[in-house]
């Protein structure tokens, strides 16, 4: 499992999340997970 610290856009601000996932992962569902925390995150 590797750390990633991924920046996403979401409602006009940027946010840093990390992500944790397989080395074999694609680049664009690592990206799909951090955008997903994020939204999570300011749902509550």
């Amino acid at each position: 499992m590797y750390k990633y610290t991924i920046y996403v856009t979401y409602k006009g601000k940027v946010y840093q999340t990390n992500v944790l996932a397989d080395k074999n992962q694609p680049e664009d569902e690592v990206y799909r997970i951090a955008k997903e925390q994020v939204e999570k995150q300011w749902a509550n």
